[in-house]
């Protein structure tokens, strides 16, 4: 959620697979409902070096269909008396409901490339990407998971907030530790924003949309 400021100046194996026939990406423990992360955003620009606290939490997971949606939010923001909080949804990158290639939110493919490659975890994949936008990866054993996430509306604050939402993150999580890496895209908006976030043990409390089940 940046301030709109226009710029002016060893790796694991993939295998490829039928994507007809592959199964949801495994659920990790450390990426489901009621799951939180905190950590920064860098919103700095060619006049200030700057960054956000930020917190997030996981509100519901789908697997099946690729899907998860939680809240975000901005502690420090300078425009704002309060936290600004956002409600986000988003893409798992599986092969089957969704590829590496946006298609939306003025993203182009060559846009794509430049953030996902921005990621170490995405050398190994880069080659098969280009190729096909990655449908023919077997990501379901991959330790990083690899998201887009798009927020929705603010929940706390109104739109003249003097925020956009406008963009969306880049997103990769690792299977193993929790951790959250991410960058921010909007035309807009200075580049490649970062998001760093490490999950907190807070408690669960949220949805899981495969399972049905309130936590």
């Amino acid at each position: 959620m940046p301030v709109r400021v226009v710029e002016s100046n060893a790796a694991p194996q993939v295998s490829g697979n039928d994507p007809g026939n592959r199964s949801p990406l495994p659920p990790s423990s450390l990426l489901a409902a009621g799951q939180a992360f905190s950590g920064t955003q860098n919103v700095s620009n060619q006049q200030k070096e700057e960054a956000w606290r930020v917190n997030v939490q996981i509100q519901g997971v789908d697997l099946e269909h690729g899907y998860l949606c939680g809240t975000m939010e901005a502690l420090n923001v300078p425009m704002a008396d309060t936290p600004v909080i956002t409600f986000w949804e988003g893409e798992i990158v599986d092969g089957k409901n969704y590829t590496f290639y946006t298609g939306k939110w003025e993203a182009t493919r060559e846009d794509d490339m430049r953030h996902w490659s921005k990621f170490p975890s995405f050398a190994p994949l880069q080659g098969q990407v280009e190729s096909d936008g990655g449908r023919q990866l077997d990501l379901s054993n991959y330790p990083y998971i690899f998201m887009r996430w798009k927020e929705q509306y603010f929940v706390n604050v109104g739109t003249d907030c003097g925020l956009t939402i406008a963009g969306f993150y880049y997103v990769c999580f690792s299977c193993s530790d929790g951790s959250i890496s991410g960058f921010y895209y909007d035309p807009n908006s200075s580049p490649f924003q970062k998001l760093e976030l490490k999950t907190v043990n807070e408690g669960r409390s949220g949805f899981s949309f495969s399972s049905f089940e309130l936590q």
